[in-house]
């Protein structure tokens, strides 16, 4: 028996609920990029480390810059209640993008982290945007 088959997988509706779960709380790359392509960008996609020249050396295209300290209810308040939030990071090793999901949620936000964060997109082969607007992708 290999470690693999050790432990039996789960039950097919735990198993769904799981990932079901998990589909709720992420998206990753390639799924925020097919929204850009496709013009159907129907969630406010943001950065949310660095400082702002981090920011313009290179950002997902149409991704607004604002740190997780910068979240309060006053800030947040220009979009409307039910607004969907992407947030990304530089990538695994920061827990910006999780630090910031955590502050929209407890304003009650609808939140998604973007999985990867800057390295998965780069990982990906997909553009970057520059300078101090979010850009387009493909543009």
């Amino acid at each position: 028996m290999s470690f693999v088959s050790e432990i039996p997988a789960a039950a097919s509706q735990v198993a769904a609920d799981h990932f079901a779960a998990r589909l709720s709380l992420e998206t990753d790359c390639a799924d925020v990029a097919a929204a850009l392509q496709a013009d159907e960008v129907d969630f406010v996609l943001l950065h949310v480390v660095g400082s702002p020249q981090a920011y313009a050396r290179r950002h997902v295209p149409g991704a607004l810059h604002l740190r997780h300290a910068d979240m309060t209810a006053e800030r947040m308040a220009q979009w409307p209640a039910d607004t969907l939030f992407v947030v990304y990071c530089a990538g695994p090793h920061c827990n910006g993008a999780d630090r910031a999901a955590l502050k929209l949620a407890r304003l009650g936000r609808p939140v998604k982290l973007m999985i990867g964060g800057i390295t998965g997109w780069e990982d990906e082969g997909l553009p970057f945007a520059s300078g101090e607007e979010p850009g387009r992708l493909g543009a």
